[in-house]
């Protein structure tokens, strides 16, 4: 029956090699991504006292400024399908003390989110990975209340977000072989079509569909870039898999391939989103 699941790659996925990765860089990954959060807390703030959803909430970063800007009186709570990604929001928002922020381990395509119960809903490029988008995002539109909000940021097209593809460019003949990508299929790039993004959202009840092309500029410390090409994505994937030679290979083959984005100690590039929003 476990093979029936929805969402199960992606579930083996984060609960693992993936996640826990994710948990060891929450420092660097809340620097890189932090423009990213900005836009869509600004684009999905319902006003002091909301009660906010956020999808794919990862360490907790969005759900936090979320709960942060309602105030006391409004509430975010973080729905994310990685159990290590959970556990560390959960202690991060008890370190710093934001009380009217909680976290839900779940997948929200199937989770029974309480119906009618957010006044916006948001997510930091957490919902690119569904086996069945409509699904889940009717599953969301049903969590949300009359009027609400949705806004979330998700990657343009590869071609146009270099920076994302050079790693799995330049280590692709030093290791097993990848997936073909399939455009329509979960991963990175899956809302990467405007048109059908926007069908997706219609589909599961969503209206007033917009996406603005977003282009954030973005930058990670030299010595950062590193870890952060070698642990995370595809590449990252791989290497845990791989011996030491192999590794030793891909790092400097990687560190070469992303020396022209690299000037006095800091890698700066831009980065090409949607910020998509809907109503209910």
């Amino acid at each position: 029956m476990s093979d029936m699941l929805p969402n199960r790659d992606q579930t083996e996925l984060w609960n693992k090699g993936s996640g826990e990765a994710w948990v060891d860089m929450q420092a660097l990954l809340d620097r890189l991504l932090e423009p990213f959060g900005r836009l869509v807390v600004d684009a999905g703030y319902p006003g002091e006292g909301g009660h906010v959803l956020d999808i794919g909430c990862g360490c907790g970063a969005t759900t936090l400024a979320m709960a942060r800007r309602v105030g006391g009186s409004g509430h975010c709570v973080g729905l994310d399908i990685s159990h290590p990604l959970v556990s560390a929001a959960r202690k991060r928002a008890a370190a710093e003390n934001v009380a009217n922020a909680s976290f839900v381990e779940g997948d929200a395509q199937v989770h029974a989110l309480e119906q009618e119960s957010y006044n916006a809903v948001i997510s930091r490029f957490g919902v690119m990975f569904f086996d069945d988008p409509v699904a889940a995002f009717g599953n969301i539109h049903r969590s949300a209340r009359p009027g609400a909000k949705l806004a979330f940021v998700a990657w343009r097209s590869p071609a146009e977000n270099e920076f994302m593809t050079t790693a799995v460019r330049a280590a692709a003949p030093l290791l097993p072989p990848m997936p073909a990508p399939n455009p329509d299929a979960p991963g990175q790039f899956a809302f990467a079509d405007k048109s059908r993004v926007t069908s997706i959202l219609e589909a599961s009840g969503w209206s007033k569909v917009e996406l603005q092309r977003a282009e954030v500029e973005c930058q990670v410390s030299e010595d950062d870039l590193m870890t952060y090409v070698t642990k995370l994505g595809p590449v990252g994937n791989a290497l845990r898999e791989a011996d030491q030679p192999t590794a030793e290979k891909v790092t400097a083959v990687l560190r070469r391939a992303f020396a022209p984005f690299v000037d006095v100690g800091i890698a700066r590039f831009t980065a090409a989103c949607w910020l998509a929003t809907a109503r209910v």
